[in-house]
């Protein structure tokens, strides 16, 4: 990819190339982003009809932060343990495993922490105060 050369034209909206492995007529367009003096992303497409590396930045930013909440969500909330077999349940874990995502981002905002770092200090306190204090004695006999 470095190899290439960009004018600037190119540059703002994208270079139409062929890649070695697809059929022979098929082509697609590449697009460079600059993202540093060091990293420089590639992104090509099929969508030939799609004409701005500003507007493909953008994009890529928003798809980064849907990739960002799937790997929180999956990370901090359980969402993909559910064992449920009826479609409703699984609606519902997933509503509220979310809805604890959302509590946990607020939370991490406020604090100006991370979500990984509020999960297990939220469990700390909990497991501080039972400990203190237990919800269930137990006794034996």
């Amino acid at each position: 990819m470095d190899s290439l050369t960009w004018t600037d034209l190119e540059q703002a909206h994208g270079k139409v190339v062929h890649l070695k492995t697809f059929p022979k007529d098929h082509q697609v367009k590449l697009f460079r982003l600059v993202l540093s003096s060091k990293r420089t992303d590639y992104v090509a497409t099929n969508d030939m009809a799609q004409d701005s590396t500003h507007d493909t930045q953008e994009v890529c930013a928003l798809r980064w932060k849907i990739e960002q909440f799937h790997r929180e969500t999956k990370q901090t909330t359980g969402i993909e343990g559910c064992q449920c077999r009826l479609a409703r349940m699984q609606r519902n874990h997933i509503a509220c495993a979310i809805l604890v995502w959302v509590r946990l981002k607020q939370v991490a905002q406020e604090t100006a922490s991370t979500l990984y770092h509020i999960k297990p200090s939220l469990l700390d306190d909990y497991m501080r105060a039972q400990l203190r204090s237990p919800a269930v004695h137990m006794q034996f006999a």
